[in-house]
């Protein structure tokens, strides 16, 4: 009944109405609902062809609806309509598109339920899914697999297998032996083959190979690409060869190569690690004149480089450009401009940056739950140092509320300002809940609270307090026959 009331089919249906119409339907349960009643409605005649099929096979794909693709793969063989080797593959791409290659495997091996053998094409789609999920040993053994079945070796596999052989740093060297042997197998390296091992030995920090392989290419006449400069430059500016990498920089312009967000956020990574922070804002500059938007990365080097050199009004001017850009700061870029104000004595702008922290909804997760706590730590220990009593309670109080762990390193600052300025409220329920947290006060804290109270000529009630919080906390032999001799001396 439903399908029926979904469309309003004419006389006569055809395969490219029905195609034309779930193409142009949004809605992948209604393109569903339609494929299923152009055959519910007209039963003596319509049948779906390889068209439709591969069709709303596709649609569930790009909809990730992966059980629902296979299950229309099956219906195929029950209609007796060919199933290619090309539907079979978008789906093993669907299933590499969200990091699921073991599934992608094994719709590719479904290939024999179909009476399809695997083209060298459909193994170099496996292949380099495997690949990129970092599947090095599986994308091996698929490789060999593949020249057991009499695949005979390509300039693409080959870069493939050199690829996966690139990830790790013990088996780039079986990496560049297959290089050398590639011109033996009819094989010659091009372009990506050189731009695979370079990325490769610069991760790996094998700069000097990496040159050669580089000017070997230009040797060839083979042209880099921004990839392969990027990878160089990236590679020249982690072992701190910053005019090299400066020189590729220019050199890659007068080639007519535009240099991208990678190479340009390498570039004043670079420069920023070397306390060249002002080049790097130059550089920026250019990056943005030439309508190359900066990322998080180029941000995050720039804060890192700034903070470090003490320049942390630019910081904050990058932190700023950051949020017009409309990227949201997160928790790492917020540590380095706090850390730089800590630093420099400038606690409470520090607690206004966590302040805006929080209000900009970056809260403590898994990973970032250490820095949290270093962070508001740091912060309301400095202004306790700095007697800004007000603001270190305010802050402490946030922290308790959001679950953030307090430092006895903080209980102890906090106690110390509130007892010397007199604030035996505070200092009490600081006490208290100090205690609570698992926190033992030590000789010399106790010393700091009896000396606020006593200051205050409360002489009776700093007694009761001590012998309360001891016999209900603590029952410390050390303790109880400790702070009676204190008050003998105090008294005397």
């Amino acid at each position: 009944m439903g399908s029926r009331t979904l469309f309003k089919w004419p006389k006569q249906i055809t395969n490219s109405l029905v195609a034309q119409l779930i193409q142009s339907e949004k809605d992948i349960h209604k393109a569903v609902l339609m494929f299923d009643s152009a055959t519910a409605e007209y039963g003596n005649g319509f049948c779906h062809d390889q068209k439709t099929f591969g069709l709303i096979i596709s649609r569930l794909v790009t909809a990730n609806q992966f059980r629902s693709a296979e299950g229309i793969l099956q219906r195929m063989k029950l209609e007796n309509c060919k199933v290619t080797e090309d539907i079979i593959l978008s789906i093993c791409r669907g299933y590499g598109r969200v990091h699921r290659p073991l599934d992608a495997i094994r719709v590719f091996h479904k290939m024999e339920d179909f009476q399809l053998s695997p083209t060298q094409k459909a193994y170099l789609t496996i292949l380099d899914i495997l690949v990129e999920e970092n599947h090095v040993k599986r994308a091996i053994g698929f490789y060999k697999e593949m020249r057991e079945m009499g695949i005979p070796p390509s300039v693409v596999s080959l870069n493939i297998l050199i690829k996966a052989l690139c990830k790790n740093k013990e088996t780039v060297d079986s990496a560049l032996k297959i290089f050398h042997e590639m011109p033996n197998r009819g094989c010659l390296p091009d372009s990506y083959t050189y731009g695979t091992l370079i990325n490769g030995l610069c991760r790996l920090g094998r700069i000097g190979e990496a040159k050669e392989l580089f000017e070997e290419m230009g040797q060839k006449g083979i042209s880099a690409s921004v990839v392969t400069y990027s990878s160089l430059i990236h590679g020249m500016c982690q072992s701190d060869n910053l005019d090299e990498a400066i020189s590729l920089l220019e050199e890659m312009k007068r080639n007519g190569i535009e240099p991208n967000v990678f190479t340009y956020s390498s570039l004043i990574d670079g420069l920023c690690k070397n306390a060249h922070s002002s080049q790097a804002m130059e550089l920026l500059e250019v990056m943005v004149r030439k309508h190359c938007l900066p990322n998080m990365v180029t941000y995050s080097s720039l804060i890192d480089g700034l903070c470090k050199e003490g320049k942390l009004c630019e910081a904050v001017e990058i932190l700023d450009r950051m949020r017009i850009q409309g990227l949201k700061p997160n928790v790492g870029l917020y540590g380095k401009i706090i850390s730089g104000l800590c630093a420099a004595g400038r606690y409470q702008e520090a607690a206004n940056f966590i302040d805006e922290m929080v209000l900009g909804g970056t809260s403590p997760n898994r990973v970032s739950w250490s820095l949290h706590v270093r962070m508001h730590n740091m912060v309301v220990q400095g202004l306790c140092n700095n007697i800004d009593s007000p603001r270190a309670f305010q802050l402490y109080l946030s922290m308790r509320t959001r679950g953030i762990s307090v430092e006895i390193g903080t209980f102890n600052c906090l106690m110390k300002c509130f007892c010397k300025r007199g604030d035996l409220n505070k200092a009490a329920r600081i006490l208290d809940e100090m205690v609570l947290d698992g926190c033992v006060p030590d000789e010399a804290l106790w010393n700091v609270v009896i000396g606020g109270l006593w200051d205050r000529k409360k002489v009776r009630e700093s007694t009761e307090l001590l012998l309360a919080e001891l016999k209900q906390k603590f029952q410390n032999t050390f303790a109880i026959t400790w702070f009676p001799g204190f008050f003998s001396r105090k008294s005397g």
